[in-house]
């Protein structure tokens, strides 16, 4: 297991943006052919609707640089100061070059920027701030930038997949970190399970299995399935197994590390998967349901962005207005792999959320 501490980086503010158009879960074929299935979909998985941009062809690149570009703007940095982007997603512009170069370019970040790419999903956003953290310790820069964004409802997920269609929705997230002597520590712990990579994966396209004739075809993989091998496949149930079981070991072991207790952390921010999932986490490690926010209803899973959008969401509610930061959160999913952290959020700049 890797347990990591950072020290002396601060969040300095979260940002997030979304395609406008909304599709919402009710009106699509499955579901207006069979009204009476969409209640216990609705209680069981808990996405009303979600933001897809099909039409536009928005890329997570799109919403990522909205979200720095505002995040950058309030809080007043000059971006000459940021040294630093990390582009966590699995929805990259290009095989190559790596999208967070494309990202300094389109940002007006300086040249003497370290830059590049995280293929991660579901524990993209938590890996990706404990790297990030951990090379600013080593010099790279006083100001940085995570961002961390997908559109898998727009690019990964066939139309025809019941399993996934319904689920997944598009963000991007800006994350801004700085130097701070004063900063709380960052604590994490990070695990990997790749024995159960085929339990999410998407079969062609990389050098293991080049795009060929076949890539393209609608294959029938049971009812209501019907995908491309260029399209993610989802085994739900082995899915199910992984979060259920080794999100709270990761948290507990985390805490217990560290020597942290689960009653000091005001807010348990979860990887927004599926209401019976985060409920099943949130019941073993004891944390009220107004102690643990959701955002599924109105984005649906949106991978590696649904944490930092989830602190987006959470910034105008009751809970969030008394002050009280210290945050323990968790990414799981694809890979397999999961992320947890425990940090505090002092006084960030959080703009409202950002719709393009």
């Amino acid at each position: 297991m890797a347990f990591l501490k950072s020290e002396k980086i601060r969040i300095a503010g979260i940002s997030a943006a979304v395609p406008r158009e909304i599709e919402r879960n009710a009106e699509l074929s499955w579901f207006k052919n069979d009204p009476a299935a969409f209640p216990p979909f609705l209680e069981n998985v808990g996405v009303f609707e979600r933001r897809v941009s099909r039409e536009r062809n928005i890329c997570a690149s799109d919403l990522c640089c909205a979200a720095a570009d505002n995040l950058i703007e309030k809080l007043g940095w000059k971006r000459e100061e940021i040294h630093a982007v990390i582009f966590v997603s699995q929805t990259a512009d290009y095989r190559l070059p790596a999208t967070a170069c494309l990202l300094q370019n389109r940002l007006g970040l300086p040249t003497d920027c370290l830059a590049f790419d995280i293929s991660l999903g579901c524990s993209g956003w938590i890996n990706g701030l404990c790297a990030l953290a951990a090379l600013m310790q080593s010099g790279a820069g006083r100001k940085a930038l995570l961002l961390a964004g997908d559109t898998p409802g727009t690019h990964l997920h066939s139309v025809f997949d019941k399993s996934s269609a319904p689920l997944f929705g598009d963000a991007g997230t800006a994350t801004a970190l700085e130097f701070s002597e004063n900063a709380n520590p960052m604590f994490f712990h990070l695990a990997t399970d790749g024995s159960g990579a085929n339990a999410i994966i998407l079969p062609d396209g990389g050098a293991r299995n080049p795009v060929s004739e076949n890539s393209t075809k609608i294959q029938d993989l049971g009812p209501d399935i019907q995908c491309s091998p260029l399209q993610t496949r989802m085994n739900g149930m082995d899915v199910f197994a992984f979060a259920v079981s080794q999100a709270p070991k990761s948290l507990n072991a985390l805490l217990s590390h560290f020597g942290l207790s689960k009653e000091s952390a005001n807010f348990l921010l979860l990887h927004q998967a599926n209401r019976l999932i985060n409920e099943k986490i949130r019941k073993k490690l004891g944390f009220r349901p107004e102690n643990c926010p959701s955002n599924l209803k109105n984005f649906g899973n949106t991978s590696c962005a649904s944490i930092p959008l989830l602190a987006v969401c959470e910034r105008d509610s009751a809970q969030w207005e008394k002050g009280e930061r210290s945050i323990l959160a968790c990414g799981f999913g694809v890979g397999l792999s999961v992320a947890s952290a425990y940090f505090e959020l002092d006084a960030p700049v959080i703009p409202p959320l950002t719709e393009i």
